[in-house]
């Protein structure tokens, strides 16, 4: 397996894209995955993004490719229309930094119950075309504290009804438990349709009703049934990258390239439990 840096793993540092993509390629990672706010950051500064992949290729790395906050799910005609004009924009940039990846979480709608889903996989589709357009996939994400997309069933509805041939779906092992997921139901998919997987581990308590982001912790430092999922992934013919996505303050107490390590090591151990 391929294993990936998402930058939120660091954001505690503060520290710029640049330093992040050089701590990932020293940590030994495969590929980074930043955040749309960085890309902006860097071209705001001054920088370019084409230098930026021109680093991590020298480095050993891949960009697989960012998050994004664009509504494109959201029923509102003309906040959708803006999202895509956005989305747009950020897939662009994502292009320019050497990605073909941009996550699509059911941002604007997470307070929304009832939003047809025949609906949201017209939108997806439309987000799809201006993808192609760019040369970037937009991925369905599972939020599990949303009410909307917040279960893996449905993300694959929206893929699957779209009927659009670059659907994909991100999927995260805290995100399958927050949202009540069965981890069991990723046997239904191909893993070729999910090109990234990000992974984290989340302890027994406190409850999924109440857990939040930020208690996320190391792989393997949980109670997630890892060895499992990830022998579903390798059944399911999963050739992606394993993207360690966490947001946990306690572990920004170490200097940042010691974290970025102790998730290599993590990511690497757990990857194995799986074979």
């Amino acid at each position: 397996m391929k294993f990936c840096l998402n930058t939120s793993t660091l954001r505690g540092y503060k520290l710029t894209l640049r330093e992040e993509i050089e701590i990932a390629g020293r940590a030994g990672y495969d590929a980074i995955e930043p955040w749309m706010s960085e890309l902006e950051a860097h071209e705001e500064a001054g920088g370019t993004l084409e230098e930026l992949a021109t680093m991590a290729r020298d480095r050993g790395l891949s960009v697989q490719g960012a998050i994004g906050f664009f509504e494109w799910i959201v029923d509102d005609e003309t906040r959708r229309k803006c999202a895509l004009e956005q989305a747009r924009r950020d897939m662009e940039r994502v292009a320019r930094l050497g990605g073909a990846l941009i996550a699509a979480p059911p941002m604007g709608a997470t307070e929304t119950t009832g939003l047809n889903l025949f609906r949201a996989a017209e939108r997806y589709a439309a987000l799809c075309e201006i993808g192609r357009e760019c040369g970037v996939r937009p991925l369905v994400e599972v939020w599990g504290f949303s009410k909307t997309l917040s279960r893996l069933g449905e993300a694959a509805f929206v893929a699957v009804e779209s009927g659009h041939p670059d659907a994909c779906i991100l999927a995260d092992v805290y995100h399958l438990h927050k949202g009540g997921s069965p981890h069991a139901g990723l046997s239904l998919l191909n893993g070729a349709q999910l090109p990234l997987f990000h992974v984290n581990d989340y302890p027994a308590e406190p409850g999924r009703e109440t857990i939040k982001d930020e208690q996320r912790v190391w792989p393997g430092d949980g109670v997630a049934p890892l060895a499992e999922i990830f022998s579903i992934l390798q059944r399911i013919g999963f050739d992606g990258y394993l993207s360690l996505e966490l947001f946990n303050p306690t572990y920004w107490q170490d200097d940042a390239y010691e974290t970025a390590r102790t998730g290599m090591e993590k990511l690497q151990a757990v990857a194995q439990i799986g074979r």
